[in-house]
């Protein structure tokens, strides 16, 4: 078992534990529902979406959840991938693989955003965005952007365990998506993007000379390409070096409707020539652009990148790469002109061996002493919001006062959420809840949150405790929310659930014996967050300020397949 913890605030306490076991826990015993034969492993198999075929050929994406900007290296014959994680904590989660084809979660590079105080609070579509990863002198580093702080780094030595602190390596409103580069002769550079909200200007890229061990930057910059006129909002660059050129590869046109612009040079600050190598063409894949070139040890060439779908967010697709007159060609060039389109299917990477069907983690039976590393949270997180005791079985949420200036969810720190896994799944969770009985109106349950949201919820009331199912649109405008009072409950356990079906459509229910599940309205369309796509998860709040809090005891959270297709769409 590896726990990880962070800290919250300045003060020095241990908060939060995430479990990065690579072994198989025992399985609760079977409760009498339809989701619960899931047994909760580190590698444990999705039940709802799985990339890799079996016969030696993958199916796109090879990860269906939103891996937003993903980037990937490889160190001999393992791969790590991390991706844009915002304002959630922790952050930069780290996914490895042997075949690019499956992956798993081993870990985070960001314990928390910092300033740590800034983001105790959810700043949506702030923080972390595109990240680069990189191996140096047997170090890991992560540079990215923060748009309204800077350009930040973190490393480390082993992936899966502790980063160190993070460096702000250039301070600056709208610098974004930094990519470094060390050259043979010693010399680093770090290419990076503006964000036009933050800096006033977009669509360039600038190089700037970097100190050696990648702490600081040491010019000004060049502005080595302009895509105002061709290529609108260029950004999210990554550096390479190949073959006696330098290379960026950058995203342009649009998250939903870009392609993949590749730029060369002789020269590490230009003149650069430009290709587009990669864009939709005749296929349903839109915008395939933003992500990784790496290459096997025996020489293949792949090229990650992601596919915007709204509600499920930016999902992760694999697409085979070659070199032609030294400019690079992504997925399949059926005319010849040296850009390519993507693939749906397409045989796996040769990397010499066949390696086990994995997936990235899902379900939680919550039996260890640390969350799955699935979970995060809307903001840095305090030490009193949950405790995971494996003792007991269970994931021990406390409820916490709602915000002062609190208008809705969207305001809300305390929510634990993870990403959808698929077009169509089933989350069902079990729990019990134990209310302060000097209180009213605590509240936990199972939410879909995005700009809009939804949540079925146990909230306690003078008589008992009733079921509720509250729904906002328009969530970050700070509307309201409209609530349906259900039935009293008879005790105070209870299963929720939510069927999400395609196009986000998500029926949510409820059952007091795990039998018999009760629609609750009619179904709720699940749409994305700022940047980011819809996300499944629990919480548990108060509205009082008090010395004490009720609690809700979450027995387990499982990611099953649909159990109905019986949906009635929202009025």
């Amino acid at each position: 078992m590896h726990n990880r913890f962070f800290l919250y605030a300045s003060l020095a306490i241990s908060c939060w534990s995430y479990s990065c076991s690579q072994g198989v826990t025992q399985s609760k015993t079977t409760e009498n529902t339809t989701a619960a034969t899931s047994t909760q492993t580190a590698t444990e198999v999705s039940k709802v979406w799985v990339a890799d075929q079996g016969d030696g050929t993958y199916n796109n994406p090879i990860i269906h959840a939103d891996y937003s900007d993903p980037d990937v290296c490889r160190v001999g014959d393992d791969y790590y991938m991390t991706s844009s994680s915002f304002n959630v904590a922790p952050g930069l989660q780290i996914l490895h693989s042997k075949d690019m084809v499956n992956w798993n979660i081993i870990g985070y590079a960001l314990d928390y955003n910092t300033p740590i105080e800034h983001f105790a609070k959810p700043q949506h579509g702030n923080g972390v965005w595109a990240p680069a990863i990189r191996h140096h002198n047997g170090e890991f580093y992560i540079y990215w952007g923060d748009p309204d702080y800077g350009i930040y780094m973190v490393k480390t030595k082993d992936p899966a365990g502790q980063w160190e602190e993070p460096v702000l390596v250039q301070a600056g409103k709208g610098l974004i998506d930094s990519c470094p580069l060390w050259d043979e002769d010693g010399n680093a550079y770090l290419v990076h993007a503006y964000a036009g909200s933050r800096a006033g200007i977009k669509s360039i890229l600038v190089v700037n000379k970097m100190s050696p061990d990648g702490t600081k930057l040491l010019d000004d910059g060049v502005m080595v390409f302009d895509g105002h006129d061709e290529h609108p909002t260029v950004e999210g660059p990554k550096f390479y070096k190949h073959n006696g050129y330098y290379y960026i590869f950058a995203p342009a046109g649009g998250v939903s409707t870009g392609w993949q612009l590749v730029l060369r040079s002789k020269n590490v600050f230009g003149p650069y020539e430009e290709k587009i190598v990669m864009d939709q063409g005749n296929t349903s894949i839109n915008g395939p652009h933003q992500g990784a070139w790496v290459n096997t040890p025996s020489g293949e060439d792949w090229f990650f990148h992601f596919q915007d779908v709204e509600a499920y967010g930016r999902i992760v697709h694999l697409q085979p790469m070659k070199w032609v007159n030294d400019w690079p060609v992504i997925g399949v060039d059926k005319d010849g002109d040296g850009k390519g389109e993507p693939v749906m299917s397409y045989k796996k990477p040769d990397v010499g061996k066949t390696y086990p069907v994995v997936t990235p983690q899902e379900s939680d039976e919550f039996e260890g002493n640390g969350l799955g590393l699935q979970w995060q949270w809307h903001a840095n997180p305090k030490a009193t919001w949950a405790f995971a005791t494996g003792s007991k079985g269970a994931l021990r949420l406390f409820t916490d006062q709602l915000p002062e200036d609190y208008k809705n969810f969207w305001d809300v720190p305390n929510l634990l959420l993870q990403k959808f896994p698929a077009e169509t799944f089933t989350a069902t969770t079990k729990l019990k809840f134990s209310p302060n009985p000097k209180l009213q109106n605590e509240r936990t349950g199972l939410i879909v949150m995005g700009e809009d949201y939804a949540h079925l919820s146990l909230v306690s009331k003078k008589d008992g405790i009733y079921l509720a199912f509250n729904t906002v649109d328009d969530a970050h405008k700070s509307t309201p929310e409209s609530e349906q009072l259900l039935d009293k409950l008879n005790g105070n356990e209870a299963y929720l659930r939510v069927e999400i079906d395609k196009g986000a459509l998500c029926q949510f229910s409820y059952s007091e014996n795990g039998n018999d599940f009760k629609k609750v309205g009619n179904a709720f369309t699940a749409v994305p967050g700022r940047w980011i796509g819809a996300k499944v998860g629990i919480f548990a709040t108060r509205e009082d300020k008090i010395n004490d809090a009720g609690y809700a005891d979450y027995d387990w959270f499982r990611i099953t397949p649909n159990t109905s297709s019986t949906f009635q769409s929202k009025k």
